[in-house]
Formats: structure tokens, sequence, C-alpha cells
């Protein structure tokens, strides 16, 4: 009874001791997602208004603007092709996950969503690539031998404007060799701190999101010095806004799931040293007992 009784108290502080860390790591998903909201509601301001921008300025512009924008210089993207709508042949996918574990089912439900979207929407593995920004996902394509293109590991947890340029580049340059035809961000959508929803939004082609969007954006603006140069210079701010707001999204609904995961593993870690606490007591008041009895009868044998 002994030994019994020393391996409940090993377990209640090695519980103990556990739920401290998840308890640690819950205070500090909570501080990265009051960080995350705050980023994304500030950024989503400048989201809205580059989006109505490149609409506007877009829809307006006649059928033949892409003749008449100038060509880039050389080693720059061309972001006039960002512009151009073609057959589609290959489908490419961003898919933003985390680089580890311990955030619940936050990469679970993504992956589920994506490979759901590639066996309803497309017949061959050659109809399309990924992209993979977190370990999580990278790992999960390869073992399925899904072709990825491009990983992103170990973003920083408030990712930096300057990180989402390269992405936004090299997916650029990708759409323009016709690597793929289209491409579409796929990432959790942060809705509050127990609940995400999964997101697929189209980033190339931006052609369809002329004239349906323009209607409902009815101020007019002075162009200086054309709408040409002014466009030139927004599609790539589009683009990063697209990618980057996503990202800041995607990481705001992961530091919710982990806040929420160590909420509950803390929660359980309580609960189970509540249930080993009175296992020990009762273990305890077992032996006692036994060991009472033990005198009693003793004593009566002397008699």
């Amino acid at each position: 009874m002994g030994a019994s009784l020393n391996e409940i108290k090993q377990r209640i502080v090695s519980t103990k001791k556990t739920s401290q860390i998840t308890r640690a790591m819950q205070m500090v998903s909570a501080s990265k997602l009051t960080k995350s909201e705050a980023n994304a509601n500030s950024f989503q301001i400048y989201a809205t208004k580059v989006r109505e921008l490149v609409t506007h300025v877009s829809a307006s512009l006649p059928d033949d603007i892409l003749k008449t924008l100038s060509e880039p210089d050389a080693g720059e993207i061309n972001y006039k092709s960002m512009l151009i709508h073609r057959p589609v042949k290959r489908t490419a996918y961003i898919v933003i996950t985390s680089d580890g574990g311990l955030v619940g089912g936050y990469n679970s439900a993504i992956l589920k969503q994506i490979m759901t979207i590639l066996e309803e929407d497309h017949q061959s593995p050659d109809e399309y690539v990924m992209l993979a920004i977190g370990g999580t996902g990278a790992d999960f394509f390869k073992t399925r031998g899904i072709n990825v293109a491009y990983e992103l590991r170990h973003l920083s947890d408030q990712p930096s404007f300057e990180e989402v340029r390269k992405i936004v580049s090299l997916t650029t340059s990708m759409f323009q060799n016709e690597v793929f035809d289209e491409l579409y961000v796929c990432y959790n959508h942060h809705v509050n701190s127990l609940t995400s929803q999964f997101r697929v939004e189209r980033m190339l082609p931006i052609t369809d999101i002329n004239h349906d969007e323009a209607v409902e954006y009815e101020q007019e603006y002075i162009f200086e010095p054309s709408k040409e140069v002014i466009l030139k210079q927004l599609l790539p701010q589009y683009a990063e806004s697209l990618i980057y707001g996503a990202i800041v999204d995607a990481k705001t609904a992961e530091h919710a799931a982990g806040m929420t995961a160590m909420k509950t593993a803390t929660d359980n870690a309580k609960t189970i040293i509540d249930d080993l606490t009175i296992s020990y007591n009762r273990a305890r008041q077992s032996a006692i007992t036994q060991e009472i009895t033990e005198i009693v009868g003793g004593a009566a044998a002397l008699e």
C-alpha cells in the first residue's frame, strides 16, 4: 500500500508541473492573440481602401490597357500580368498552417478542407500545386506525395510586410511564367477566441473583381500622373494586402486555438489532480485503518 501511495503522490506532483506549463503557455498565447487581433483590425482599414482603389481604377480602364502599360525593367516583376486571365490548366493554393502542434484542431480543420477541395475540384495531381506557409502543412503534403512548389517555415508570430513581399514576388513570378493559372489563399479566419472559419480567397488573377465590385464604389478620384501609373503601384500593394491580411488573420486564429487548447489542457490537469487526490486520500485512509487493525489485533493477542 505504501508503494501505491508513493506512486499516486508522484503522479499528482508531475501533473501539477504539467498544469503549470500549460497555464504559462495559455497566458503566452493570450498575449499573442491580443496583439494579433489589434494588428488584424488596424490592417483591415488599409486593406479595404487598397481593394477599393484597385477595383475602381482597373474597372475604369479600357480593355486594351494591358498593351499600354509599360514593361518592367530587367529583373523586375511584371505586375501587369496579375490582370491576365487565361484558361486554367493548373491551380495553386497557398495553405497557411502552424509550424508545430499544441493548437488543438486548428491544422487538421484546414488540411481536411484542402483535401476535400482537391478531391472534388481536380481530376489529376497535375492540375494543382501547393505553396505551404507553415511546417505542418508542408510535411502533410509531402507525406502524401502532393507537389509542394514552395514552403515557408518559422514565420514570426507577428509577421512583417517584408516577409510577405517575398511571397508576393515569388507567386507573381510563377503566375507570370505560367507555372499555374490561378492562385487561392486558404486559411482559418479568426471569428473569436473559440471559433474560426475556413476561408478560400482568390488572389490571382484579379480580373474578375473589376466590374462586379466597382459598382459599390461611387466616389470619383482625380488621378495624377495617370491611372496606368497608379495601377502599376497599386497592384503589388493589393497582392501584398491579400496575403498579409490572410497571414495575420490565420496567425490570430492560431493563437486563439493555442490558447483554447492550453486552457483545456490546464482544466483537464486540474480534474486529474482532483481525482488523484481523492484516490490518494482513500488509499491513505485504508492504510491507516489497516495499521490500526493490526495494532488492535496485536494488543488483543497479548492479553
